[in-house]
């Protein structure tokens, strides 16, 4: 049983994590971790209360890079046959709509579902998303599951943003390419769909992407299949870089990309995508990242961490240092390598996720640690197992949207 200790009997805006190891990409110490007004501090508070997390890891948040939020709850298309390019994917996904249960998904009220793109991206240890949509108001929320990459540029692709779209009959969807990259500041990430696709039209695409004078040091292109070896050598020098989906990439168009290069230069992220195409959650989506790579474990740590962060323009986070955001998620040690503990765990073996120093969802021998930061917890099941859920996130409209979560009688 963890123990948390109150030694000043008040409930100060400050805690310590102690007897775990706070596991990043690039090390694994052992040593007390003190959160103060939701930011890591840099010494630890004289009299604060103490949680002794020994046997425990402590990973900072994890950092989703792609996903559409509202799109979570959206029967996927189901297809005998993987599509050439995404473009394909959404000309065959327009009669889909027809499907009473499409029909009722995209019926839910979208507010509504932003909230559980957030809050399925919680249950999974994320505390940062880039929505990859137009900014829908529900994200203003203070109490929204996750942070949000603020500030970001976006443009659907190219076909459906520029190109395209009036060749191959395709709705026009987003900001346009052009217009969208030039009123996007040079400090902030510039996201776009490019080379979603094996055929020679996402082979053409990063070309025409530069071209257009729309490849730069912050332009993240998403997914990138269709990239050749020349491409890759181009986008490493212009100091771009791709967010890698490959579980969607495998479900759509039957290949993923090879990331090595990329990651060897610091120049790759990873996304979980929607559910329309990709994996359930960023844990998930690691495993598959895992099965289909030679990436060590740290590395792919480091892609929804470190390197994450770096890439979004977010540098404070993804880490665990001084004047980071106290956002983290807590996991039992199983292995000998804590990497091996983190990378492998499902949503259910998280011991707690942390946004700014506060449990958002955590297991019930923790219950203390909400009352010492003053909210309310209610009485959750996550895949079987007994959990407490904040009490603003545990709405029943909610939480009927997110299978395997389900309210229990009572609360705390």
């Amino acid at each position: 049983m963890t123990r948390i200790a109150d030694p000043a009997g008040v409930l100060p805006a400050s805690i310590v994590l102690e007897h775990a190891q706070i596991v990043q990409a690039d090390r694994v110490v052992a040593r007390p971790l003190a959160f103060v007004a939701g930011r890591v501090a840099g010494r630890l508070p004289v009299a604060a209360p103490r949680i002794d997390l020994a046997g425990h890891l402590v990973v900072p948040g994890l950092i989703n890079a792609h996903d559409h939020l509202q799109l979570n709850t959206i029967p996927p298309l189901p297809h005998a046959q993987v599509f050439p390019n995404s473009y394909a994917w959404v000309a065959a996904f327009a009669p889909h709509f027809q499907n009473p249960a499409v029909a009722a998904a995209v019926g839910v009220p979208s507010a509504l579902r932003h909230w559980h793109g957030g809050l399925k991206n919680l249950l999974s240890g994320v505390t940062t998303v880039a929505h990859h949509d137009p900014w829908h108001a529900a994200l203003d929320d203070p109490a929204f599951p996750v942070g949000l990459v603020r500030g970001l540029g976006w443009s659907h692709s190219l076909g459906l943003g520029h190109t395209h779209a009036a060749a191959a009959g395709l709705p026009r969807y987003g900001p346009p390419v052009c217009a969208s990259f030039a009123a996007t500041p040079a400090q902030q990430p510039w996201i776009i769909h490019l080379a979603e696709g094996t055929d020679a039209l996402a082979a053409a695409e990063l070309a025409q992407l530069d071209a257009l004078g729309c490849l730069a040091a912050n332009t993240l292109l998403v997914h990138g299949v269709g990239l050749t070896p020349t491409d890759i050598d181009r986008v490493i020098e212009r100091g771009a870089a791709v967010i890698w989906c490959p579980a969607s990439n495998l479900e759509m168009l039957g290949r993923t990309l090879d990331p090595g290069r990329l990651q060897a230069a610091g120049r790759l992220t990873l996304g979980s995508d929607s559910r329309l195409t990709g994996a359930r959650d960023l844990l998930d989506e690691l495993l598959v990242a895992r099965a289909h790579s030679h990436l060590a474990l740290p590395e792919l740590l480091r892609l929804v961490t470190a390197d994450a962060g770096r890439l979004l323009r977010r540098p404070d986070l993804g880490q665990l240092a001084p004047g980071s955001p106290a956002d983290c998620l807590i996991v039992r040690q199983t292995s000998a390598d804590p990497y091996q503990s983190i990378i492998g765990a499902q949503r259910r073996d998280l011991r707690a996720v942390v946004r700014a120093g506060q449990p958002l969802i955590a297991d019930p021998d923790l219950a203390e640690w909400f009352g010492l930061c003053g909210s309310a917890a209610t009485p959750v099941r996550l895949d079987g197992r007994p959990k407490l859920l904040a009490r603003a996130l545990a709405r029943p409209e909610l939480l009927a949207l997110e299978p395997g979560l389900e309210l229990e009688d009572g609360s705390v």
